[in-house]
């Protein structure tokens, strides 16, 4: 398996690594920076640097055994053993923490259960399963712009997977369960605005994500409203 360094701090732009496993054009290393796709959450890319200069592209990264970095089909290629530096694209992976954050902002603005989301780095969205009046997309703007200016901390947390399953309202989505079994399970916490469990990368504050707009507001069924923000700057 390997080391998710994210998992302890999302800032660390790049990191030392052995190579442990080569499978076509995926490459596992003991431990990485690189997020892998999952819970809505797009895979980091960046690059692989090998001992002799070397540069190979990560076009993706994604959940195998242990975290599988993607390179292009004519890429070069490390041997098992040999000793990488792993560097994100990190202007596109702080866009991912933003945006990422920014979503739980918004889903403690919309009172719903979240069936479905998706981070990307210019626009973002996350769908509710709503039952009555639908907010409007200039009140959704508003009232994330207040939580953001009060600039909380942004944190992980662990709880047991006992813990989890007496406290259901920790998990807003209706889809995807987090991950147990592993005996504890990451929460998110925002101070005073949202807690709920998640595995993804984030910004330390609130005042990170800087100025969102909710842009649309789409229906996606007799109950489900999609709700789609982007970045302003």
């Amino acid at each position: 398996m390997t080391e998710e360094l994210f998992r302890q701090d999302s800032y660390l732009k790049s990191c030392e690594a052995t190579v442990v496993g080569v499978d076509g054009n995926g490459v596992r290393l003991d431990r990485t920076v690189f997020y892998p796709m999952g819970g809505g959450q797009p895979g980091d890319t960046g690059t692989l640097t090998f001992a002799d200069g070397r540069v190979a592209k990560v076009v993706d990264s994604a959940k195998g055994d242990g975290v599988v970095h993607v390179l292009p089909p004519d890429a070069p290629r490390p041997a098992v053993g040999d000793k990488v530096t792993a560097t994100l694209d990190w202007d596109r992976r702080y866009r991912h923490m933003r945006m990422h954050t920014a979503l739980h902002v918004m889903s403690a603005v919309i009172k719903g259960n979240v069936t479905g989301g998706q981070v990307n780095a210019d626009k973002s969205r996350l769908d509710f399963n709503l039952d009555g009046d639908v907010p409007t997309k200039e009140f959704v703007t508003e009232e994330m712009a207040k939580l953001i200016g009060l600039d909380r901390p942004v944190a992980a947390q662990w709880i047991t997977d006992e813990e989890l399953a007496a406290r259901p309202e920790l998990v807003k989505t209706m889809s995807v369960r987090p991950p147990s079994g592993a005996g504890k399970v990451r929460l998110l916490s925002i101070e005073g605005i949202d807690l709920q469990a998640c595995g993804g990368t984030h910004v330390a504050r609130t005042s990170e994500i800087g100025r969102v707009e909710c842009v649309k507001v789409e229906n996606k069924g007799k109950m489900n409203r999609r709700f789609i923000v982007q970045l302003v700057d």
